[in-house]
């Protein structure tokens, strides 16, 4: 049984304000662009980062395919988090459904 869910560009969309949203690629990944309001770390430093995804809040992580955000989820859920999902597709599919890139903070 997987320890965290996959979710819908379009899903996302509409529960942007009430989740925890983080992007963990790397700078030069990001700098072309993010999902508004994306907190990121970069996956290297989730492991140093653990409290920083306790919330009350459901978590969505983001890469640009889903791969790396999968083994960010993988690691979460080890460390005993919960409400942890992965978006489908990253960053790749959120663009690709004609959903707006903003640039980061």
């Amino acid at each position: 049984m997987s320890s965290f869910k996959n979710i819908a560009p379009e899903e996302l969309q509409g529960r942007l304000d009430e989740v925890l949203l983080v992007d963990v690629r790397g700078p030069s990944e990001t700098v072309r662009g993010v999902i508004k309001g994306a907190k990121l770390i970069p996956l290297h430093l989730v492991p140093m980062n653990v409290d920083q995804f306790k919330t009350d809040k459901d978590v969505v992580i983001y890469c640009h395919s889903g791969a790396r955000s999968a083994q960010a989820c993988h690691f979460l859920a080890g460390q005993g988090l919960t409400g942890l999902h992965n978006l489908d597709g990253g960053v790749m599919y959120w663009a690709g459904s004609g959903l707006p890139l903003v640039a980061p903070e």
